[in-house]
């Protein structure tokens, strides 16, 4: 099967999820810049998810950029990772509403690391289906990053119990791993073509 279908099906979902977000933050009664004040914390909240979001969809992207074709199990894997995705909405909402207290945070927290699990899964599914001598498994081969951002999610839900600004602190620090594209991908495709 082509990837296109799954490529627009995925860019829908994800500016849905955005959409459905800002609708989350709600008009303010009243004309002042005082009443705003109010709304910070679902600004704050949105934007974060909003990057989150923005990283997914980016490195979505890179990773379809080599894929030559998808199957079954792609799919779903691509389904399931939307599936966590589709719940930032829902925890970015109450984490915002209840001004980044303990279990908001902590299931924040618990989304992050499944939608991470479920990225690791699909690139697993989309390297195995290609092939280990092919230029998608010689450009994910480390996977740092991945790594890393699933030990820092495992270590952020409970210390949401200690102290949820080190959860918040932990979240913005993987979202500034990630804000810079992964370029594995797009450097491995590069140099294929000089080749």
């Amino acid at each position: 099967m082509k990837k296109g279908r799954l490529e627009a099906f995925s860019d829908g979902v994800l500016a849905i999820i955005i959409t459905i977000m800002v609708l989350e933050i709600k008009v303010p009664h009243g004309s002042n810049l005082g009443v705003l004040k109010s709304l910070i914390p679902v600004f704050l909240s949105y934007v974060l998810s909003f990057i989150y979001i923005g990283i997914y969809w980016n490195n979505h992207h890179h990773l379809f950029q080599a894929v030559k074709q998808v199957s079954g199990s792609i799919l779903w894997a691509n389904l399931h990772l939307l599936f966590w995705l589709s719940l930032i909405p829902f925890v970015t909402g109450w984490m915002g509403e209840n001004h980044f207290s303990e279990t908001p945070m902590a299931l924040y927290g618990v989304v992050l690391l499944m939608a991470a699990m479920a990225s690791t899964i699909l690139k697993k599914l989309v390297l195995s289906e290609h092939g280990t001598d092919s230029l998608l498994s010689k450009a994910l081969e480390k996977g740092v990053k991945e790594k890393l951002s699933l030990f820092l999610y495992v270590l952020a839900i409970p210390l949401a119990f200690v102290n949820p600004w080190i959860s918040a602190a932990i979240f913005i620090i993987v979202a500034l791993i990630w804000i810079v594209p992964d370029k594995r991908i797009e450097n491995a495709l590069k140099k294929s073509l000089r080749t």
